[in-house]
């Protein structure tokens, strides 16, 4: 197995923040690979980058000759091929549960507010920023109503997710949680969503992963 990891992202992509977690928690060394998703249009769309994921989309990580796109792909595969520390449980239950809540943001909440989705409402619909933030606001809301209720709820949720390590979920929710902040979506009723993410940014893991600690990061 090759040790050479590179990781194509952006600072403020929450989907490259994930697996930047994922890594972090593994405590894999990988070399960055900066994508500007603004630049000259988006660097995304460039020949270059297009070659190594069709979808014009980031993150995508290299390992070795093997090229893997799609966050929730590659925090599994580096949890199949890189096991300890793990991010699932190994109960079948319990890995479930986990990637319920995981998936609760990576399919339901992050893509409807996306970059090329907010462009697309600014160049179809001429939706100033008020209103796409207000649409970022909304449906980050509807997933927190849920997720809030999920977590609380359930008799497995510790100090994180699922338990007292961090895992799959905490890696999806920390970076949702930037999001939700930077739109400015009142946090007030999700408290267990809170508390998990303080939790979770105590560690260096997740610390390191963080936007602002990147080195492509716009102050």
């Amino acid at each position: 197995m090759s040790a050479n990891l590179r990781l194509y992202g952006y600072w403020r992509s929450s989907a490259a923040y994930r697996v930047r977690i994922a890594l972090n928690l593994k405590g894999l060394a990988y070399e960055t690979q900066a994508v500007h998703l603004l630049r000259d249009g988006g660097e995304q769309h460039g020949a270059a980058y297009r070659a190594i994921n069709p979808q014009q989309l980031i993150p995508s990580l290299q390992d070795g000759e093997r090229t893997i796109t799609q966050s929730m792909a590659i925090m599994e595969y580096l949890d199949e091929t890189r096991p300890a520390p793990a991010l699932l449980p190994p109960d079948p239950v319990a890995r479930a549960r986990v990637r319920g809540l995981a998936l609760v943001v990576a399919c339901d909440v992050h893509p409807l507010g996306n970059l090329r989705v907010l462009q697309y409402l600014e160049a179809q619909y001429a939706a100033d920023a008020e209103q796409r933030a207000e649409w970022s606001r909304h449906w980050i809301g509807a997933g927190f109503d849920a997720l809030e209720q999920m977590l609380a709820g359930h008799a497995e949720t510790g100090r994180y997710c699922h338990g007292d390590t961090p895992g799959l979920a905490d890696a999806c929710l920390v970076p949702q949680v930037y999001n939700a902040l930077r739109w400015k979506l009142p946090m007030d009723g999700y408290p267990t969503i809170r508390r998990i993410h303080a939790a979770c940014n105590e560690l260096e893991a997740f610390r390191q992963a963080a936007p602002e600690a990147q080195p492509d990061a716009v102050p």
